[in-house]
């Protein structure tokens, strides 16, 4: 890991300034949703000929949707994914995309959905004992941290097993306190909704294969949006490395002790690999990998005040770390295409925040909240709380600079699309 430590001083995660506030955008296109989605299991080879229009027409169809004009760089030739998408963060301007709209099994990229539902629910000291009943009903071959039954965990002990090891056993204690899965299921449906992510639907909350459970890139990039705007959402997607609760044993002398053991975030773009470096100025999302999804990723990354979101499903390549590859080289073209490139589509915002923001009311306040918005657009606040002592490889600073989103005086404007991140997150090495 030492190299790819090298790469972590400098990684920052930028807020525009309420200044940058004040570009205003007309409507969305009309948004059509897609046909309900197939009980089949496994996707389809092809994109269907009809897909979404939501965030624009060109997005609802099939193939490459860029704007390559002079001075607009071209897009990577070896991306080999079914689906992808790059997008601005704050503005919410597609820059590219690659049948977004295409209903694929998500994996564990479907728990951004999950953790974006369920975090404001409980306090990070709130404690929990695992019962057996807590973990009934997980998929062969699921993706453990390590949660044994008759041992307490705190809340924040849970999240980071869901979002440094993909901890399938993590998210069915999580949801077996949120009074169980089919509760949980049920109420990620019902934010999906209300983010407009209308190709998701959800049938298990930890993103393992089950008939009939599709997302697309561009939800799965609605979902990390979201998510972000929660403190602790950042914190914890961020956080490379951490201590998790080991088993109660008695020692050699007899002693009842309870060691931790360390965790590694899976996700490679944050914590390097043999064949692949830390990718400068990443700050998370979520990764994931089932038989039937194959590879998926999100990522938020920053350079120079710019944030972009890049999601990547199922790369057909079948090399090792394949989706992170791809994924860094759309950042990288994003990057160097974001302010050239004319956009083919946009991320729309919440339902709430759509509706507060046509309301008309002149330098009111809507949406993009720092805080924790559950599925009818209402705020409370997040827990702060930084990782426990046992994180190490990164530290995460946050400075709050505020929640609302600033609408401008005027009658002229119909929808501000600017959704920007809450506040600043720099990310700082903390090598000895």
């Amino acid at each position: 890991m030492s190299a790819p430590q090298k790469k972590t001083a400098g990684r920052s995660l930028l807020v525009t300034s309420a200044a940058a506030l004040s570009s205003l955008a007309l409507t969305a296109p009309v948004a059509l949703a897609a046909p309900s989605p197939s009980p089949s299991a496994s996707p389809s080879a092809t994109p269907p000929a009809r897909m979404s229009t939501v965030g624009g027409t060109r997005l609802g169809q099939t193939g490459t949707q860029v704007n390559l004009v002079s001075g607009v760089p071209v897009l990577p030739k070896d991306v080999t994914a079914r689906s992808w998408i790059v997008t601005d963060a704050e503005s919410g301007d597609v820059l590219a995309a690659h049948n977004a709209h295409w209903r694929l099994p998500p994996a564990s990229t479907m728990k951004m959905l999950f953790a974006d539902t369920l975090l404001p629910k409980f306090a990070k000291a709130e404690k929990h004992k695992v019962v057996p009943s807590d973990l009934a009903g997980m998929g062969a071959g699921s993706s453990l941290v390590g949660i044994r039954e008759g041992e307490t965990y705190t809340v924040h002990d849970l999240w980071l097993g869901v979002f440094l090891r993909s901890g399938n056993d993590a998210v069915h204690v999580l949801s077996a306190m949120n009074k169980g899965v089919a509760k949980t299921v049920t109420e990620m449906n019902e934010h999906a909704e209300e983010l407009q992510a209308l190709d998701t639907h959800v049938v298990s909350p930890d993103g393992y294969d089950a008939p009939g459970q599709v997302s697309s890139a561009y939800d799965l990039t609605l979902f990390a949006r979201s998510g972000l705007q929660k403190k602790d959402f950042r914190e914890y997607c961020s956080t490379v490395t951490a201590k998790f609760p080991g088993e109660t044993k008695k020692d050699k002398k007899g002693k009842v002790v309870r060691k931790p053991f360390e965790i590694q975030n899976t996700n490679r773009l944050l914590s390097g690999d043999y064949d692949i470096s830390q990718y400068q100025g990443i700050a998370g999302v979520k990764n994931g990998n089932t038989t039937n999804a194959g590879a998926t990723f999100t990522g938020v990354a920053e350079r120079n005040g710019r944030v972009l979101l890049v999601t990547v499903m199922n790369p057909s390549k079948e090399e090792h770390n394949e989706v992170y590859k791809e994924t860094a080289k759309l950042f990288d073209w994003g990057f160097k295409a974001a302010g050239k490139v004319e956009p083919v589509g946009e991320l729309v915002p919440p339902k709430g925040a759509a509706q507060s923001e046509t309301s008309g009311q002149a330098g009111g306040g809507s949406g993009g909240s720092g805080h924790s918005a559950g599925p009818g657009g209402s705020a409370k606040p997040v827990a702060s709380a930084t990782a426990d002592g046992g994180s190490r490889g990164m530290e995460t600073a946050f400075a709050i600079a505020g929640g609302l989103l600033v609408l401008l005086a005027g009658a002229a404007f119909l929808v501000n699309r600017r959704w920007p991140l809450p506040d600043l997150v720099r990310r700082r090495s903390s090598r000895p």
